[in-house]
């Protein structure tokens, strides 16, 4: 293993960075993309239960993302949104879907 800098650990192929306590506290926006296999009403059942949002915004969300190919779903902190964004894919991968999440910094 060699060392970059204080933050920064190099294993061939893999970078890791440890991020600070301030990081983890910044927002994040959660981002969906669209995907033309998992179906809307999983969709909008995921956005509910993971993300808290209303009927009607998941449904707008869900929408927009399969018009537009990516949708904002929420802005919160680094962790809850990695926790959360973890535990859609988990369902939706055991549930044989492709659904997607990422997470982009909200600067």
């Amino acid at each position: 293993m060699t060392t970059q800098d204080p933050d920064t650990r190099v294993i061939p192929d893999v970078t890791f960075i440890v991020a600070s306590r301030e990081d983890l506290e910044k927002l994040y926006r959660v981002i969906i993309e669209n995907d033309d296999v998992t179906p809307m009403d999983f969709v909008v059942m995921v956005l509910r239960l993971f993300f808290g949002l209303s009927l009607e915004d998941a449904m707008q969300v869900m929408i927009t993302a399969h018009n537009e190919g990516r949708a904002l779903v929420t802005t919160m902190p680094f962790e809850e949104a990695q926790e959360r964004v973890y535990s859609a894919h988990t369902v939706a991968r055991e549930e044989g879907y492709p659904l997607t999440f990422y997470l982009e910094p909200d600067e």
